[in-house]
C-alpha cells in the first residue's frame, strides 16, 4: 500500500540533488564574500534553506563541503566522472592532428577555469588558515597536472605536434599558460572575455607545440 510517508521519502530522494547543489551554491557565495573561515554551517544553512543537520547529514563538515565544492566547480556537475572521463576531453583525445588536439584541450579547460578560477584565492587562504584541509586531497599527485600531462603525451603523439618536445615539457607549458591564476590576470584583471583568453592560449600554446602550417 503506497502511503503518505513513502511518498515523502520519494520525494526526498528525488530532491536530493537539487538540495545539494543549493547547499554548495550557498557555500560558494559566503566562502567567496566572507571568507571560508568566518563562515558558519549555521549561515550556510540558512542561505540554502535547509536545516543545519541536513549539512552536516550530507557532508558530515565544513572541510568536506569545501572538498566536494571544488570538485564539482572542476566537474561542472555533481556526477562523480573524472576530468579524463568527460567527453570534451576523450573528444579532444580523438582529435586526428596536434592542433586540433590542443584547441579542444584549451576550449575545456576554459570551461573549468570559468568555474574554479574565481575560488582559487579563497582556497588558498582557506588552506593557509586551516593547514588540515590539505589533508582532503593526495598530496603526492597534483591532479590538473595530471589532466595536462595525460593530454600532452596524446597531443606530442600526434600529426603537426613540434619534433624534439617531450611529453613532459608540453605538460609544463598546458600546465603554466591554462593555469587559474593566469587567467584571472587576463579576465579578472585586464577585462578580457573568456573567449578571447581561449584564442590567445590556444595561439600561445599552437606556436610551442605545433609545426608552422
Amino acid at each position: 500500500m503506497y502511503t503518505p510517508v513513502m511518498e515523502e521519502r520519494k520525494k526526498r530522494v528525488r530532491d536530493a540533488p537539487r538540495t545539494r547543489r543549493r547547499m554548495l551554491e550557498a557555500a560558494r557565495d559566503l566562502f567567496l564574500r566572507n571568507g571560508y573561515g568566518a563562515t558558519t554551517l549555521k549561515e550556510i544553512a540558512d542561505r540554502a534553506d535547509v536545516a543545519v543537520q541536513t549539512i552536516y547529514f550530507t557532508f558530515g563538515n565544513k572541510r568536506v563541503l569545501l572538498k566536494e565544492l571544488v570538485d564539482v566547480a572542476i566537474a561542472g556537475d555533481l556526477e562523480p566522472v573524472a576530468t579524463m572521463d568527460r567527453p570534451w576531453f576523450q573528444d579532444a583525445l580523438a582529435a586526428p592532428t596536434a592542433e586540433a588536439h590542443l584547441r579542444l584541450h584549451v576550449r575545456g579547460t576554459r570551461g573549468i577555469l570559468q568555474r574554479v578560477a574565481p575560488i582559487v584565492e579563497m582556497l588558498r587562504a582557506a588552506t593557509a588558515a586551516d593547514p588540515a584541509l590539505a589533508g582532503q586531497w593526495d598530496d603526492d599527485v597534483d591532479p590538473r597536472f595530471a589532466v595536462h600531462l595525460e593530454a600532452a603525451r596524446s597531443l606530442m603523439a600526434k600529426p603537426r605536434a613540434r619534433s624534439g618536445m617531450t611529453a613532459e615539457h608540453a605538460a609544463d607549458l598546458l600546465f603554466g599558460v591554462l593555469s587559474p591564476e593566469l587567467y584571472q590576470v587576463f579576465v579578472r584583471d585586464r577585462g578580457w572575455s573568456p573567449e578571447q583568453w581561449e584564442t590567445w592560449a590556444a595561439d600561445t600554446l599552437a606556436a610551442q607545440l605545433c609545426q608552422a602550417a
